[in-house]
């Protein structure tokens, strides 16, 4: 099953995307937007576009598990994209996902990898997404009940 992960910010919106076999995480891009709004039109073709099957949003909850004002805008906008879409959403726990990416971008610099400023900011996003995907498709991550 095909599924796409969706670290969503107010600029950028990383997405990756598993395998057909649901086993493996890639990231695939990032979206320069003006609000996380412009984000649906793009999201919804790409659903289209790749056959996915389920979404999984990543959900910045407070250091003590409660939802504060950037979870519930996630909540909120989640709300926007399931009228356009009929795939279930699911929300998973992604307080350590831009951490563990950076220090991927960190190790790869270190490797000799040439990444500029700005591409690591544009990479940064997509790979925090990966790495949701990816802790999730493992087993890792539990979804996070929600009453909607």
């Amino acid at each position: 099953m095909r599924t796409l992960a969706i670290d969503l910010g107010d600029r950028r919106v990383g997405l990756a995307i598993s395998d057909e076999g649901g086993r493996f995480a890639t990231p695939h891009e990032v979206l320069e937007v003006s609000s996380p709004a412009a984000a649906i039109d793009p999201i919804h073709q790409l659903i289209k576009k790749e056959n996915i099957k389920r979404i999984l949003l990543g959900l910045p909850l407070n250091m003590d598990d409660s939802l504060g004002p950037a979870a519930q805008k996630t909540i909120d906008w989640s709300r926007q994209l399931i009228t356009r879409i009929k795939i279930p959403i699911l929300f998973v726990d992604e307080r350590l996902s831009s951490f563990e990416a950076e220090q991927q971008l960190t190790a790869r610099k270190r490797a000799g990898e040439k990444l500029t400023r700005s591409r690591k900011k544009r990479q940064l996003d997509a790979l925090a997404a990966a790495s949701i995907l990816q802790a999730f498709l493992d087993g890792k991550l539990r979804p996070i009940d929600l009453i909607r």
